[in-house]
């Protein structure tokens, strides 16, 4: 069946199968989060990115092989709220940007910077550092070999525009500012955005709305 990215609490995940990753999206939660399972292809390790509620729900996406990497976007506890339960369960080494680990009750074992390398299996994702929701929310960038990018952002980009501020006009501009030139001005149109809560949407269908954004702060 063809990937669309709509999912909703209870149901079952969205499969998108690309040609060395599959990504399993599940919505999980009462603030209705998504949790991304990706698996490699060519070895069947495991990543989680957002372990946010609901362990049953995710270790049952998980299955009998395991998750090596747990990766947390950022430090809202609704990223992260199964985590502890979901690593006790499966051993998985722990990831979250260097400047959001302290926010995390659960221990994190590796500090992602900008610009590190994420891997699972033979597959490899780029982190990349957006400030402004939280001091250290990362995305994190598959750039596919056999067609177009993906990117995970956590709570820092959506359809219809970037993630709460706060009202803080300093955080406002920085997020958007990373956004623009780590997101939209390193990646094409085509790259498919899973966002940590809600649907998919692309970068070509959101960069137009780049100047509504900037003109009303947020």
């Amino acid at each position: 069946m063809t990937y669309s990215g709509a999912v909703k609490v209870g149901g079952p995940a969205d499969v998108h199968e690309l040609t060395d990753l599959i990504i399993s999206k599940v919505a999980v939660g009462p603030m209705d989060n998504n949790a991304y399972l990706l698996r490699c292809r060519a070895t069947g390790e495991q990543l989680l990115i957002d372990a946010a509620n609901e362990p049953r729900t995710l270790l049952r996406l998980i299955g009998d092989d395991g998750v090596a990497s747990v990766v947390t976007t950022h430090r809202h506890h609704d990223h992260w709220y199964a985590l502890a339960e979901v690593v006790a369960a499966t051993g998985a080494r722990t990831y979250a940007g260097r400047y959001d680990a302290e926010g995390i009750e659960v221990p994190t074992d590796v500090l992602v910077e900008d610009g590190d390398t994420v891997r699972v299996g033979r597959v490899e994702l780029t982190a990349r550092h957006l400030k402004g929701h939280t001091p250290g929310s990362i995305a994190l960038v598959y750039d596919d070999p056999h067609g177009h990018p993906h990117v995970f952002t956590g709570d820092c980009l959506f359809p219809g525009g970037l993630g709460n501020t706060h009202k803080d006009p300093e955080a406002f501009a920085g997020l958007l500012h990373d956004v623009e030139t780590k997101l939209f001005g390193a990646l094409p149109d085509e790259t498919w955005v899973y966002p940590g809560h809600g649907r998919d949407t692309t970068l070509g269908d959101e960069r137009p709305q780049l100047p509504e954004w900037r003109a009303r702060g947020w």
